[in-house]
């Protein structure tokens, strides 16, 4: 009677592992196809932002030109600073958030 009890809770035992097997494998399969879409997504979402990074350097490269140091500095200033303060606020704000 007891070897029947050991050899039904191996065999259940078997039986679990077997499905974990299973479902890792469909798992794996699953995240593989996943991974291979995200890195399509990403593919084409920088091919479209080069694109518009490139015009928005060509517009604003015919904008500028004859345009003096003096008046240029200041602008590129403040938007070196609003920039640091961005990232003051938000890398902080990143690390509190992604410690919990």
């Amino acid at each position: 009677m007891a070897g029947a009890s050991l050899l039904t809770l191996l065999d259940d035992i078997a039986t679990v592992l077997d499905d974990v097997a299973l479902m890792t494998k469909v798992a794996a399969r699953k995240s593989a196809a996943m991974a291979d879409d995200v890195s399509l997504m990403a593919k084409t979402a920088a091919q479209k932002t080069a694109g518009v990074l490139g015009d928005d350097l060509a517009l604003n490269a015919q904008q500028v030109t004859g345009v003096r140091a003096e008046r240029e500095l200041p602008v590129v200033w403040a938007v070196a600073r609003g920039s640091l303060v961005n990232k003051a606020i938000l890398v902080p704000a990143a690390l509190l958030i992604s410690a919990f």
